[in-house]
């Protein structure tokens, strides 16, 4: 096998972290690399493996847990698509709410298959909102202080911090994210970026495809209390096929999907990590994500009116029971369709993770 270079993107639920590997990948396929990605959840059925692959990606993915605790099924995965699409590049999104990369993947990689993949610096991607309840001091969140941990261990043991969301953010709030992140990270390289336009994505690639010093790192972690972070949200994958009684219009169904969940999370005060659909018909995609409650849901894509049949995958991680947030799920799925639509959800899976337990876990840096 030919040395691959491995560029993995860690950050918390809803950063933009697909966004920003989907931009890359093009930008690197314009230019002539062949550019492979790995997809990662605590559940099957992602709607992140289905952007990718509807970007024309080939996509691997590891399903059941984080990259560190399934990491032989992840080097099996790159493997595979190093096998079968001879990538230049593979590209990595371990889970949102995983941290201790440095020591779980990055370390393992270096000292067991260094002859295999070239690590670039490992890149975690901040949400503004989550990064200001996270490092600011006072600064209120609805979520409590042991998710505020898990982004806080993200970020101290990233080679790269990337500010994402730029478009929505003045130049004084720039500064002032960046002075956080100084504070919590002093010397760690931190750069701008909009993944949703485009801007500062090439200055990035420019930095990973040159740097070789990755996993620098490795932080301190309480398993505890990562665990009890992972637990304080409601996992749900879900699946359905859709068929329309007449002529539909999927932007406005998958849109009024999206608001009517998040009606009732607002109704029972239930903080969204990250809510997200992708419906596909056979000549079109969209995709819908809402990042916290009391935010705006964002479309993207289309779907053809003459095209009656879709499959929706829905996702979504929320700070609610599980067997809760399934039921506010199927609800808001019956009370849209609302005679306009037939739906028969395939599957459905909502579940708290379990406490983290890594196939490896260095303590000290490999040179």
């Amino acid at each position: 096998m030919s040395n691959t270079r491995m560029i993995l993107v860690g950050g918390f639920l809803g950063a933009g972290k697909t966004t920003l590997l989907t931009q890359a990948a093009q930008r690197l396929a314009a230019k002539g690399k062949l550019v492979a990605v790995v997809a990662n959840d605590q559940a099957a059925n992602l709607v992140d493996t289905g952007t990718l692959r509807s970007a024309g990606l080939h996509v691997g993915e590891v399903a059941g847990g984080c990259f560190c605790c399934r990491f032989d099924q992840f080097l099996d995965e790159c493997g595979k698509l190093a096998r079968e699409s001879k990538p230049d590049i593979i590209l990595g999104e371990p889970v949102g709410s995983c941290t201790d990369i440095s020591a779980t993947v990055l370390q393992p990689v270096k000292d067991l298959h260094a002859e295999d993949y070239s690590l670039a610096p490992f890149t975690v991607l901040a949400d503004p909102q989550r990064l200001r309840e996270a490092l600011a001091e006072g600064a209120a969140s609805n979520f409590p202080d042991s998710v505020g941990y898990i982004f806080r261990k993200q970020v101290e043991e990233a080679d790269l911090i990337i500010i994402n969301k730029t478009d929505t953010l003045t130049e004084a709030e720039i500064a002032e994210l960046k002075a956080l992140v100084a504070k919590h990270a002093p010397g760690t390289p931190v750069l701008t970026l909009s993944a949703l336009t485009g801007a500062g994505v090439d200055a990035w690639l420019d930095r990973v495809l040159s740097e070789t010093s990755a996993g620098t790192r490795i932080t301190e972690v309480d398993y505890d209390t990562y665990a009890d972070g992972e637990a304080v949200l409601g996992w749900l994958n879900a699946t359905a096929q859709l068929h329309a009684v007449g002529e539909p219009d999927w932007d406005a169904f998958c849109l009024s999907l999206m608001e009517q969940m998040q009606g009732e999370f607002r109704a029972r005060s239930a903080e969204v990590a990250h809510a997200k659909l992708l419906l596909t018909t056979t000549g079109g995609r969209i995709t819908v994500n809402l990042t916290a409650t009391a935010g705006k849901p964002s479309l993207n894509g289309r779907a053809e009116r003459t095209a009656q049949d879709a499959l929706l995958v829905i996702n979504a991680r929320v700070r609610m029971e599980p067997e809760d947030l399934r039921a506010v799920v199927e609800r808001s799925v019956q009370a849209v369709c609302n005679g306009q639509v037939e739906a028969r959800i395939t599957s459905i899976a909502s579940f708290k993770p379990g406490r983290p337990q890594p196939t490896h876990r260095y303590a000290a840096v490999v040179s």
